[in-house]
């Protein structure tokens, strides 16, 4: 009987940010190999600002925990972020098949695989591009997050989910401008019927909560604003959804929108500039954005963004075959 290798549960292994840890846990989720390992790491100078670059004593220069890891010599690994990319060295230098997420700014050879968007220049035999960002949305975790938030079915439809995040160098909006969005959503909301299902992010300037509030208080809501509102019910918010409306700064929620297979609009969307316009076009060429803004039509069935599997199933056939 021929020798089959079994493959343990990948390692996760990032800074820590929320981004990075995201993306890093839904392509290790999506290869189905059992829960992921976390690791979360902890660099100290020089190996803290010199990352990607590999200095001698990295197995102990990303904290006591990855020293710790390092020794085990773990079969798979998967990073996202610049830290990670130095930590991914280190560990292939023992042996670990490693996938880097995000263009670790050196050459792709130091890692087995590395996964970018395809607005990066980054290119290689050894480089997988996707359009927007690896994330957890598929038919099975829109169905949780409905199970997980079920009162949600209860607010009239059509409901729309507003996904707020913060001006960014690439994104520069203005804090009136947003509020000139919630108005006139709450005004097509009165006029025509629905709620809003809507959640803010850590960017998000303060002052925004408190305007998307008085925005809709008039309007049937669920409005998740900071830690006091309880559980963030993101999942349930996509969940619900008949559309979707994003703030133009992040490719992480447009993506994450995109992979619903409802309908999303860009709101200020003229406001993304560089890598963010690139995105948004493309979506606009494969017909996954309204054309205009607040002008909710489709042209029959909507093919969502979902770039995770077929990320993961290029992983396996290349670093995890039986």
């Amino acid at each position: 009987m021929p020798y089959v290798k079994r493959w343990s549960p990948p390692w996760t292994i990032t800074d820590g940010r929320a981004g990075n840890v995201r993306q890093a846990v839904a392509l290790a989720s999506a290869l189905k190999r059992g829960a992921h390992q976390p690791l979360v790491l902890t660099p100290r100078a020089p190996w803290r600002w010199l990352a990607p670059r590999w200095l001698p004593g990295a197995a102990r220069g990303f904290g006591e925990a990855f020293q710790q890891l390092a020794a085990e010599h773990p079969q798979l690994a998967i990073g996202c972020g610049r830290q990670a990319a130095g930590a991914l060295r280190e560990l292939r230098r023992g042996g670990t098949k490693v996938v880097q997420i995000l263009d670790p700014r050196i050459s792709a050879r130091h890692w087995d695989l590395v996964v970018v968007p395809e607005h990066d220049r980054l290119r290689g035999s050894n480089v997988l591009t996707l359009l927007g960002s690896l994330n957890p949305v598929n038919d099975d975790w829109l169905a949780c997050g409905r199970a997980a938030f079920a009162a949600f079915g209860a607010l009239p439809g059509p409901r729309t989910a507003l996904l707020v995040g913060g001006p960014t160098p690439h994104a520069p909006w203005h804090e009136p401008h947003m509020v000139q969005v919630f108005q006139q959503l709450a005004a097509q909301l009165r006029a025509e019927g629905g709620s809003l299902l809507a959640t803010t992010s850590r960017r998000t300037p303060p002052a925004l909560v408190g305007a998307l509030r008085s925005a809709f208080a008039d309007v049937p809501h669920v409005i998740w604003g900071d830690g006091g509102d309880g559980v963030n019910p993101y999942a349930g918010l996509l969940g619900w959804a008949n559309r979707v409306v994003v703030s133009p700064d992040s490719v992480n929620l447009l993506s994450e929108a995109c992979a619903t297979r409802m309908p999303v609009a860009v709101a200020l969307a003229d406001q993304a500039q560089a890598r963010l316009a690139q995105f948004q076009q493309a979506l606009r060429e494969r017909g996954r954005l309204q054309a205009r803004w607040l002008d909710w039509h489709t042209d029959g069935r909507i093919e969502p963004l979902r770039e995770t599997t077929r990320i993961a199933a290029e992983v396996q056939a290349r670093l995890l075959p039986v």
